[in-house]
This record gives structure tokens, sequence and C-alpha cells, in this order.
């Protein structure tokens, strides 16, 4: 339980809420609100990326608790129990009933882990669903309850889909169930996944959520992805810790057996290996998808991963040794070692998140945002403020306010999508030209140079074209390319991601968004109007 209580005490002292988190709150909003699980009110858009956690989110909701309060503790609660299964499966694994910390030492040494021990993110969530997954595949491989908590993964989040693989696997090599048996243990593992991968296909006619197309989850940029390893690496010296685990490893006399109850004190092999694959999996995935703009976010579930077989470690000369030197690191680490962008965005695009928004909200616990200390945001929220106030559909967007054609409230699109979606009524569109609500954003084709996360950018003629009043066009924009953007909106694949995200939900529209949620989640079309009204509507 120390390592539990200990990240308990670190995240509390740390704790945050993530502007990205303020877009699961908005959709519970909806959701309690009568709207369905949507970022827009009559805009079928899926913004939320850990399925789960905006469920529970709900379920949090639904008794009137604050929400935001909810994220933030219910986030430190699950981690802190993700902590607990981890230590208990470390134990069960070497059949021991003490152990000294090694793992543990260095996810406790990390400052990131601290941040994310709360942020309002899915983090806690995905520690502790790891974790214990984890245990039950190491105690109860037989159960079928064991194959539907490892089927789980892509509800947590869409990559974890790799540790339910693999997991999965273990599984079956550790239980070698008949045919039946297989057949039953993939129907529980799909059960819950698959319900929801057919919801998700027809209520909102795309295959992954929105941010998953935005940020083109199936290329690679393996430049940029070992760039984000290298600054979670790096400031770290996390190749101290992991020579130390290594040299525990190697010098161990513990023996390994196949199966999971190994007689005369063996190790079973399965389950210790299986969440080493799986993080190393992660972790090539991230890398390979080109990392996050957040500072080591994106590759804590893969280090937590690996470094549960070896969370504690038997009470033996070269484990304890192993220990000292990981101890010693860790008071290191968690005394002197930072990112040297601390409180600002790096050179890479990456940012320390935790110390960006207290620094913009003036607070070392932003967790109710007001950006006090981020005076062009308060402007913003104060726009719209005076917008709903006026009575008369609005469409704002830099610093350009005009009448919108068919917006029954206010339409605003801004970069901070979190802070605009807390401020724009439920009723109003809350947008951002990079597409994490936006379809036509995220459809738009990638503009290079951006940072992870950041790099589309759909120009302001296609929100003119959109959603603005065809007879008054915004000073700045060019005739011409509204004009041919507002006839592109009318042509081929964006006209039916129009009508399968705007239309009413009949069966037959489901049915159709089902049969074409393939092909109109991997289209793209060019941010140019002109292109993009050559190309789908063809030579005038």
């Amino acid at each position: 339980m120390v390592p539990a209580l200990l990240v308990a005490f670190a995240g509390f002292q740390r704790r945050w809420m993530a502007d990205d988190a303020y877009i699961y709150v908005r959709t519970v909003r909806q959701i309690l609100a009568g709207n369905g699980p949507v970022f827009n009110a009559g805009e079928r858009v899926e913004s939320s990326t850990g399925t789960l956690w905006q469920w529970l989110l709900v379920a949090a909701g639904l008794p009137g608790a604050d929400l935001a309060t909810a994220a933030v503790y219910g986030g430190l609660l699950l981690t802190a129990v993700g902590f607990a299964l981890a230590g208990i499966g470390a134990l069960r694994l070497y059949g021991d009933r003490a152990g000294l910390p090694l793992g543990s030492l260095v996810l406790l040494a990390l400052p990131p882990v601290w941040d994310f021990a709360t942020s309002g993110l899915e983090t806690g969530l995905a520690t502790c669903w790891i974790a214990g997954a984890w245990l039950a595949l190491s105690t109860r491989s037989a159960s079928l309850m064991t194959s539907l908590l490892l089927g789980l993964g892509p509800l947590v989040r869409p990559d974890l889909g790799l540790v339910s693989a693999v997991f999965l696997a273990a599984q079956w090599l550790l239980v070698r169930p008949t045919r039946r048996g297989t057949l039953a243990g993939v129907a529980s593992a799909a059960a819950f996944p698959g319900a929801y991968e057919i919801f998700r296909a027809g209520y909102y006619g795309h295959l992954v959520p929105l941010p998953a197309v935005t940020k083109e989850a199936g290329q690679s940029l393996w430049g940029r992805g070992f760039g984000y390893l290298g600054d979670f690496s790096g400031p770290y010296l996390l190749w101290v810790p992991a020579l130390f685990v290594a040299a525990a490893l190697l010098f161990s006399r513990r023996r390994w057996a196949w199966r999971v109850t190994a007689p005369h004190g063996g190790v079973p092999l399965v389950p210790a290996l299986a969440p080493v694959v799986a993080g190393l999996l992660c972790w090539l995935y991230v890398i390979r998808v080109g990392g996050d703009f957040m500072h080591g976010r994106m590759l804590l579930p893969g280090l937590l991963l690996m470094l549960l077989p070896v969370f504690v470690v038997p009470v033996t000369r070269a484990g304890a040794l192993a220990a000292v030197g990981v101890g010693v690191w860790a008071v290191v680490c968690a005394g002197w070692l930072r990112i040297p962008y601390g409180g600002q965005v790096g050179p890479a695009g990456i940012s320390d998140e935790r110390g960006v928004y207290a620094l913009r909200n003036a607070d070392a616990h932003p967790i109710h945002h007001t950006f006090a200390g981020a005076p062009w945001h308060v402007a913003h929220a104060r726009e719209v403020r005076e917008a709903e106030r006026s009575g008369a559909p609005t469409l704002l967007w830099g610093d350009h306010l005009r009448m919108a054609a068919d917006s029954p409230s206010v339409t605003a699109s801004y970069a901070v999508l979190g802070w605009n979606g807390a401020v724009v009524p439920l009723n109003g569109a809350a947008l951002d030209s990079i597409g994490l609500a936006d379809p036509l954003a995220a459809h738009s084709e990638r503009v290079g140079g951006g940072r992870a996360g950041h790099d589309k950018h759909l120009p302001a003629t296609w929100l003119a074209a959109d959603r603005g009043d065809p007879a008054v066009l915004p000073p700045g924009l060019d005739p011409a390319r509204v004009t041919a953007a507002r006839r592109a909106l009318r042509c081929g694949a964006l006209a039916e991601l129009r009508s399968a995200t705007r239309d009413p939900l009949t069966p037959g529209r489901f049915l159709r968004n089902v049969a074409g949620s393939w092909e109109r989640t991997s289209f793209r079309f060019p941010d140019d109007p002109v292109e993009a009204e050559r190309e789908l509507c063809g030579e005038r």
C-alpha cells in the first residue's frame, strides 16, 4: 500500500485539470442535458477519446457532483488503486508475502506521473485497468470475467487495444482452452467493445473517436516520435534505473516456469512477459504516430506495463542492491531532475502541460479554470457572453463577429477547445480549427510543421461557408474561396460526412452510417477550398 499512498500524496500536491479534460466535461454536460453523447447539440461527434472515462463521469454527474472535481479526484483515486493492484500482482507473481519496491520507485520519482495522477483525463483509469487486468490474468486466468475485463482496453483508450490483444493471447497460452472455451472467451472479451463499436459506427458514422482522425493515428511520424521519447527519457536519466532493474533480473536466482502456479518457487513466465511485450508495443505505437504534445503523458501506460513484473521484487541480495540503486536515483530525480522548459511549450512543441495551465490560471492547482493569467482567454469568454446576451445567432472567430445562418445560439471557433466548450452554451457550437470536435477540420489534410495533435488548421473560409450567413461576408475573406467552399460542402464525400453527423438519426441513417463508416473514417480533403471543390465536385 505504501506506493499507492505515496502516488496519492504526490498527485494531490500537483492536482490540476487539463484543458483537454474539459472536452470530456462538455460532452458529459450534453448527455446530462438530454442532448446525447455529443460535443455540440445537433452534430453527432465523438470528441472523447476515453469512452469508459466519459461514462464514468456521467455516473458521477447524475447525483449532481461537480464534474471537474469528480474528474480530478476520481483520477487520483483510480491511480492509487492501480498502484495497489500492481503491488499485489507483483507479490502474487513471485508467490511472496513481502517484497522490495523497485519498479514502483521508478514511477514514483517521475514528475509526469505526479502530474497525470490527476489532470481530469483518463490516465488514472488506464493505470487502474492495466494493473487490475494484469492481476486478474495472473490469478484468475481461466475465468470468463477475466476475459471480459481484459477486453475493455479499447474503451479505456483505443490504443490500449494493443494491451487487450497481448493479455488475451497470454490468457489463451495459460489456459489452453477447448475450441468452445476459446469462443466463449472471445465473445466475453469482445462483448462491450464490439457493442460500442456498432453504436459508434451507426451514431457517429466513424470507426474511431474524432481525435484519432484529427491526429492521424494511422500515419507514421517516426522522427517526431523518437524525439518525444527522448524528451521523456533524457531529462530523467531513465537509463540509470533501467540498468539496475536489468541487473536485478540478470542476477536473480529465481527459476521460470510456464504455468501460473509454479512449484518450488518458480516464477510464471507468461504473466511476467505479457505486460513487458504489451508495454513495448505501446511505446512502439506512440513513437510511430509521432508522440504527443503533452510531456510524457502517452508513454506512461507503456512504462507502467514494462515495470509491472518488477513493481516489487523478492527480498534477495540482488533485489536489495537494485532497490538501493534505484532509490538513490529516485531521490535525485524527484528532487532535482526536471525538463528545461518548465511551465512552457518546449522548442519541439511538447509542453509542460500542467505548468502551462498553472501559469495561465495564476493558480497552483487549476481545477476550475479562470485563466486569470491569460487575458486573451478571458476576453474570448467575455465575447461569448456578450453574444449570448444579445439573443441573436452569432458566429465568432478571431476578431470577427458576424451573424450565423442557422445557429440557435453562439457559434465560436477558438484554439483552446476545452475552454471554448466551457464558455459556449450547450445549445451553441464550440469548435476549433484543429478538429477535435469539428468533423470538417478533422477530415482536412494534415498541415506540415505543426505540433503533435495540432497539425491541422482549417481556414476560416470553411467556417464562414459552413455556418455563416451567405448574405454577410466577414472582412478579410475572399468571396470566390467562400463560394468554392460552399460548393465543395455539397459534393461527394464531404456532403455525406455532413449528413452522417447532422441528419436526424433515423434507422435508415444509422444503417447508412454503419455501411459507410470505413470510407468515411479514412476520407480526407484539401483544406484549400478551390482544390477541394475541384477534387470533390469535378471541373466546372
